[in-house]
C-alpha cells in the first residue's frame, strides 16, 4: 500500500539519521548567529557568565513563522536564559531527522509530520503551536475559476507528492460530491507557486500568511480554500516547535529556559509587528522588505488568535487530525496522543 510505505520510508530514514548523524552537518547558519563555541558572554546581565551554545533548526528558509525566535535572539531574551541560540536552516536530512537524532536539540516542524513520526516509533514532541490555527489552503489564480472543491475537477494541482494532499483534496471534494480522480497531479519540484500557475498548474497549497501576502503585493488575485473550512479535524498545528523524548528526560531546564525565551519573543511580535518584521529582516537582509512587513501584520494576530496563551496545544487538535489520518489509511495505527504533544513547557 503506498501510505504504508511512505510510514516506512519515513521511519527508516528519520531512524538512519539517528545512527549515523547525517544532515546536521549540512546545516546553514542564519540571522549571523555565532557558530558552536564562538560565544562566552553577551549582553542583559550575562556579561560575566559564558552562555550555552544551543541550535534550532527550521523547517524551510526565514519567514514569519520564525519572527519569534529572531526577536528572541535580537531583544535578548535567550542571553537572559543563559542561551546563546543560533538559528540554522535544515540540511539534506530535514529538520525532524535532525531533532529526532538529537543532533539539534530544537526546531520547527509540522502536526502531520510528528504525528506520522510518532505512529512509526520515532521520538517527536511538539512542545508549541507557533500558529493557533491552520492557515494553508487552496490557491489558484482566479482566472482558472476555481470556487469550491467541485471545481478541482479537470483541473491541474501542482504538489510535493505526499499521499496526504491527495488524501485531503479526495477528502474535501468527497463532501461536494466531486471526484479527486478527475483531478491530475503533478510534483512542482522546486518551482513555486507563482512559476507554477504560469505553466501547467492550476492550483497548489499554499501558506497564506506568506504566499498569499505575495500574490497580494504582486497584485495576483487568489481564490483561496483553507483546508480548516472544511472539517475542523483538518484544523491543525502548522507550523509547531518540536524537541526530542531525550532532551525532555535528560535536560528539561534547557527545554524550559528556551520555551520561556521563545514565548517572549512571539509575545513582542503579536504586540509589536512592525517591530518584529524589522528585526527579521536586520536578521535574514535578502528577505523582501515589504513582503515580510505586510506577512508580519497579517500573521502576527494569528499567533495566538483565541488560546489562553501563545504556544497552547488542544488534545482534541492533536486526536482530530490523527483519527482523521487513520481513517484515510495514512497512519499504520492510531496515534498515542498524550505522548506526541505538551504543553508542560510553556511558561
Amino acid at each position: 500500500m503506498k501510505t504504508k510505505k511512505f510510514g516506512l520510508f519515513l521511519l527508516a530514514f528519520l531512524l538512519v539519521l539517528a545512527t549515523t548523524g547525517c544532515g546536521s552537518k549540512n546545516a546553514q547558519t542564519t540571522g549571523g548567529s555565532k557558530s558552536s563555541g564562538e560565544a562566552s558572554s553577551a549582553g542583559n546581565g550575562n556579561d560575566s557568565k559564558k552562555l550555552r551554545d544551543v541550535q534550532v533548526v527550521l523547517d524551510w528558509t526565514p519567514n514569519t513563522n520564525h519572527t519569534g525566535l529572531y526577536v528572541a535572539k535580537e531583544k535578548g531574551y535567550y542571553a537572559a536564559e543563559g542561551l546563546n541560540v543560533e538559528i540554522v536552516q535544515p540540511g539534506s536530512g530535514g529538520a525532524d531527522a535532525m531533532v529526532a537524532s538529537g543532533k539539534v536539540p530544537f526546531g520547527v516542524s509540522v502536526q502531520e509530520n510528528v504525528t506520522q513520526a510518532r505512529t512509526q516509533g520515532v521520538p517527536l514532541v511538539s512542545i508549541a503551536a507557533i500558529i493557533q490555527h491552520n492557515t494553508s489552503g487552496f490557491a489558484a489564480p482566479v482566472d482558472r475559476n476555481i470556487k469550491t472543491p467541485k471545481d478541482f475537477e479537470g483541473k491541474t494541482y501542482g504538489g510535493w507528492g505526499s499521499p496526504v494532499e491527495k488524501a485531503i483534496i479526495g477528502s474535501i471534494m468527497e463532501n461536494d460530491k466531486a471526484d479527486v480522480n478527475k483531478v491530475k497531479f503533478v510534483n512542482m519540484g522546486e518551482a513555486d507557486y507563482f512559476t507554477a500557475v504560469k505553466r501547467d498548474i492550476d492550483f497548489a497549497w499554499i501558506f497564506y500568511g506568506w504566499t498569499g501576502i505575495e500574490a497580494e503585493l504582486r497584485k495576483q488575485p487568489l481564490d483561496m480554500l483553507y483546508v480548516k473550512d472544511f472539517s475542523d479535524k483538518l484544523d491543525y498545528y502548522t507550523p509547531v516547535l518540536v524537541t526530542n523524548e531525550k532532551q525532555i528526560k535528560e535536560d528539561p531546564e534547557l527545554v524550559k529556559s528556551f520555551m520561556r525565551a521563545t514565548s517572549k519573543g512571539y509575545q513582542f511580535a503579536i504586540q509589536h509587528p512592525e517591530d518584529a518584521a524589522n528585526i527579521l529582516i536586520k536578521a535574514v537582509p535578502e528577505l523582501d522588505k515589504d513582503l515580510v512587513m505586510a506577512s508580519q501584520k497579517w500573521l502576527s494576530p494569528r499567533y495566538q488568535d483565541d488560546a489562553p496563551r501563545w504556544g497552547e496545544q488542544k488534545e482534541e487538535v492533536w486526536k482530530g487530525y490523527s483519527d482523521w489520518m487513520y481513517e484515510h489509511k495514512l497512519l499504520d495505527k492510531p496515534l498515542d496522543v498524550s505522548s506526541a504533544y505538551t504543553n508542560d513547557f510553556l511558561p
